[in-house]
């Protein structure tokens, strides 16, 4: 079984999936990240595919990627890093990034490298959820890569129904049509749309990103959805601090604790 479904299937809410960008801030990170994030807590790991037009995502992040690939890091280099992750570190494992660098991959042979590597699934914001079902769908499957889609605040009910039929694990809600970024808190107008999310009783849990900074925003998330996805604030964290069990325990203990 798929280590998502495995964690979802435990239920017990509060799920804290933090993200990175792989090989930043020093290339070789990568992995030492992972380890202390499980070491700490946290319930799922995303990694982000360096890119060098990453457009939905915020200033933390885009420069995030762009260190990274000023280090060298290439999904090849990418792919090997998480076979090493996978000697120590159980979490499920999505890799996180746009269409472009996988495409240049190889769609067959990335899915077939990240099955043996050890990815759980993948989160792809720009590959069209026709071209999804009509294409790569079954190539998905066959590597038993979940494939994770994202729902915002003006997407349609019929569209979020028919998401919740074709996403694998859990749906990721963005909490604004924006790029990514920490905030302080959430409007009314956010809070009713994860109220109305809710109250859809989708097939899929969902978990809520963009805007996750501190425990107060966490727990609002938890309390419409089955987690949250933290990024921007972690992003932060690596950059303006070195890369030690204590800083990323205590970073996810100020979440779960």
């Amino acid at each position: 079984m798929n280590r998502i479904n495995k964690l979802f299937q435990q239920n017990r809410g509060k799920i804290l999936s933090v993200f990175y960008t792989a090989g930043f801030p020093q290339r070789d990170d990568t992995v030492a990240i992972a380890q202390e994030l499980e070491k700490a807590g946290a319930d799922m790991i995303e990694i982000g595919i360096p890119f060098s037009d990453p457009v939905a995502d915020g200033p933390v992040i885009q420069q995030s990627n762009k260190v990274a690939l000023d280090n060298g890091m290439n999904v090849k280099l990418l792919l090997e890093q998480i076979r090493e992750i996978r000697k120590t570190v159980n979490l499920p494992i999505l890799l996180m990034g746009y269409l472009n660098p996988v495409l240049q991959y190889g769609i067959e042979k990335f899915c077939t490298d990240a099955r043996q590597a050890g990815v759980d699934g993948l989160i792809l914001p720009d590959l069209p959820l026709r071209e999804y079902e009509t294409e790569y769908k079954s190539l998905f499957e066959q590597n038993n890569l979940f494939n994770i889609f994202l729902i915002s605040p003006t997407t349609s009910e019929e569209r979020i129904r028919q998401i919740d039929s074709l996403t694998n694990g859990f749906i990721y809600a963005v909490s604004a049509s924006s790029t990514t970024g920490a905030r302080n808190g959430f409007s009314s107008e956010q809070e009713s749309y994860f109220k109305k999310l809710k109250q859809l009783q989708l097939k899929k849990p969902f978990l809520i990103g963009f805007g996750i900074s501190n425990k107060a925003t966490f727990l609002t998330a938890c309390e419409y959805g089955a987690g949250a996805i933290v990024g921007s604030s972690f992003i932060t964290l690596l950059r303006d601090t070195s890369v030690t069990s204590t800083a990323i325990k205590q970073f996810v203990h100020d979440f779960i604790n």
